[in-house]
């Protein structure tokens, strides 16, 4: 098994050189197709993404939430500051953001769903690069096409709420979970931090990556350094969440209509994630029980399985136990969770692919 500072096999200096230094073009022409097939991989999800954003963003009319999005935008920062600590400080940081949008762009109705529609389009490309990176642009291509084909991606890519750009967060920390096992350098985890600590920051539930990234770290038996790292890493993201926790807690009264979900709704969960047709949801699940089952080979330390399945799956089990005490559950609360459905489901379409590939060879006859 690789180490946590083995490079990935794009970046490794090839066993042979060429005279003067430099690699053999066959290497060189390898690496470069496969980093152009990687760009297509990752941009055209984009444009898919990004097209189906932009179409009909005007509704004429924003919801209830949309409207409080609006009002609170318009409001001076220590006005802002002020309501925060009597109600809706969860998404205290996503209003200042718009305030700043507001402040730039105006309120109208496109300007305030823009910011969520650049976000969906950023989670699309990034689940793509991680698909491209740990297995390969294909799967990259497959994983970002069927993120942005979900219904739920497509519906919060135009809602004024902040749950599009949570999700690109929780993608962009996953990438960076990956990277920072594989180089094994401080700055990597500082980034890693960083950007887990923003984008829990945005909603609180999205602290729930932690747990998914652990359980990766666990399927992935990584050295005990890569645990002390990663633990460094999620105390310092604990530490900068600890006030809006203490903060919301006295807030909770603003979910009192919630109540303890049952299977119905976890069955309804996953129908609003994969589409309201029941053998949509179906397909998924076995494409998800495929990868689980014939993972993928790795291309690093992180094998593409163990990062998406634990992302997909644990931050809905743990969310939906907690609420039967605390009821939070709600499908916009576990949309960062998604990006792991389209990668696992795309490393299931993948070895389904190759399975079949491997069939057909052994019919053809010897040469």
């Amino acid at each position: 098994m690789s180490g946590p500072g083995v490079a990935d096999p794009e970046e490794e200096r090839p066993p042979s050189a060429a005279p003067g230094g430099r690699a053999p073009l066959t290497v060189r022409g390898g690496t470069r197709a496969r980093r152009r097939a990687t760009a297509v991989a990752v941009l055209v999800p984009c444009a898919v993404m990004l097209a189906l954003g932009l179409w009909g963003l005007d509704r004429g009319t924003l919801w209830r939430d949309e409207a409080a999005t609006a009002q609170l935008a318009r409001r001076s920062l220590p006005q802002l500051w002020h309501l925060l600590g009597t109600a809706d400080a969860v998404h205290g940081l996503y209003y200042a953001l718009m305030h700043g949008v507001r402040a730039l762009l105006g309120d109208g109705e496109e300007a305030l769903r823009l910011p969520s529609v650049l976000g969906a389009t950023a989670a699309v490309g990034l689940v793509a690069l991680t698909g491209s990176r740990l297995a390969a642009p294909r799967v990259g291509l497959w994983a970002g096409l069927l993120f942005a084909a979900f219904p739920t991606t497509s519906h919060y890519a135009q809602e004024a709420r902040s749950y599009a750009l949570v999700t690109a967060g929780a993608a962009l920390s996953t990438l960076l979970l990956t990277t920072a096992v594989r180089r094994g350098r401080a700055r990597d985890w500082t980034g890693y931090a960083a950007v887990t600590a923003l984008t829990a920051l945005l909603h609180e539930c999205a602290v729930l990556v932690l747990a998914a990234h652990a359980l990766t770290l666990l399927i992935s038996r990584v050295p005990r350094a890569v645990w002390w790292r990663w633990a460094a890493a999620a105390c310092a993201v604990a530490l900068a969440l600890l006030p809006l926790v203490a903060l919301s807690r006295g807030q909770s009264n603003q979910l009192n209509w919630l109540y303890p979900p049952g299977l119905r709704a976890a069955w309804l969960l996953l129908r609003s994630f994969a589409g309201p047709s029941v053998p949509v949801v179906v397909a998924v699940c076995l494409l998800l029980a495929v990868a689980a089952w014939r993972p993928l080979p790795r291309r690093g330390p992180l094998g593409l399985s163990a990062v998406a399945l634990p992302l997909a799956l644990l931050p809905p089990v743990l969310l939906f136990a907690a609420s039967q005490r605390y009821p939070v559950f709600l499908d916009r609360y576990l949309l960062f969770s998604l990006p792991g459905v389209a990668l696992a489901a795309a490393a299931g379409a993948e070895r389904l692919v190759i399975a079949a590939a491997v069939r057909r060879s052994r019919r053809l006859p010897p040469r």
